[in-house]
Parts: C-alpha cells; sequence; structure tokens
C-alpha cells in the first residue's frame, strides 16, 4: 500500500548539519519526498503536533528542544513508508536504537539522562507511528497545495 508519512528533522539534527544525511537515507530506500520545508515552531504549534502529550510531565522539556530552533518538516511517500521510515529511524530511545539507524548511527542519548537532567531526549527526528497519526500530522504541517505528485525512477522499472 502506498502510504504518506509525515518525518521532522528536529532542532538537533538541523543544528548538527545533518539534514542531508538523513533524507539521503530515505531516498536510498527508493521512499519519494512529497514535500519539503523548514519551520520555527513556536508554542502554539507545538502543542497542536504534541497533543497527547501536553499534559504530562515531560511535556515542557519537549516544547522547550522542539522551539529552540528550526526543524525540517516532510512528507515521504512509498509502499509501507510508515513501517519503512519507523525501521530507518530507529527507536525513539536513541541509546537502544541499532547501528545503521539514523538515531543508531547519530545519537546517544537514554531516557534516564533526559530526565534526570529535566531535558527532552535529543533523538533527532520525528516520524509518524500510525496511519491515522500521520495522515493527521501531514495535514497539521503541510496544505495540499505544499504536497507533489511526481513519478521517480524506482517507480519505472519492474522488479
Amino acid at each position: 500500500m502506498i502510504q504518506r508519512t509525515l518525518i521532522l528533522l528536529k532542532p538537533d539534527a538541523v543544528k548538527r548539519g545533518l539534514i542531508g544525511t538523513v533524507i539521503t537515507r530515505f531516498e536510498q530506500a527508493g521512499l519519494k519526498v512529497a514535500g519539503m520545508k523548514m519551520v520555527w515552531v513556536d508554542s502554539e504549534f507545538s502543542r497542536k503536533h504534541y497533543e497527547p502529550h501536553v499534559e504530562k510531565g515531560f511535556y515542557s522539556s519537549l516544547e522547550e528542544f522542539i522551539t529552540e530552533g528550526p526543524v525540517v518538516a516532510m512528507v515521504v511517500e512509498g509502499v509501507s513508508s510508515i513501517e519503512v521510515v519507523r525501521k530507518i529511524v530507529g527507536s525513539t530511545e536513541p541509546k537502544e536504537a541499532l547501528p545503521g539507524t539514523i538515531r543508531g548511527d547519530f545519537a546517544h542519548h537514554s531516557y534516564n539522562y533526559a530526565d534526570t537532567n529535566n531535558k527532552a531526549i535529543m533523538n533527532l527526528i520525528h516520524a509518524s507511528d500510525a496511519p491515522e497519526t500521520a495522515k493527521k500530522e501531514v495535514a497539521l504541517w503541510f496544505s495540499d497545495k505544499e504536497l507533489h505528485s511526481y513519478k521517480v525512477n524506482n517507480e519505472n522499472h519492474t522488479f
């Protein structure tokens, strides 16, 4: 099934200059970028994006983190893209992420470290976790006019 999903390169990924490296991982997997932009998230938008977490104890540090610098938001499209993106990204807790995943290769923080220091976990990237979430998040971050349909080379070949 062809799906679209949201990916956010968080301020730590942007500050570390990992934008191109991360995008390359998705393109090399055969996923297509359908939309992309850089956004500086404010508190109001953070609350919309992280709505399920606003009342949780860790939310204030999460909001502080996501609003501290620009975020690269993108929508990728492909066969089972939600599941594929989550595999490429790796475990939400970087210290548990396998080598070869984005978090496994470029991050190392743990929940314990973040909690002990009252910080958000620096895990570089957000990826929608389910079809319903992806649909909601894509609509929050992108208008229909900002999303594009086109063919990439791997769509023209039969394997």
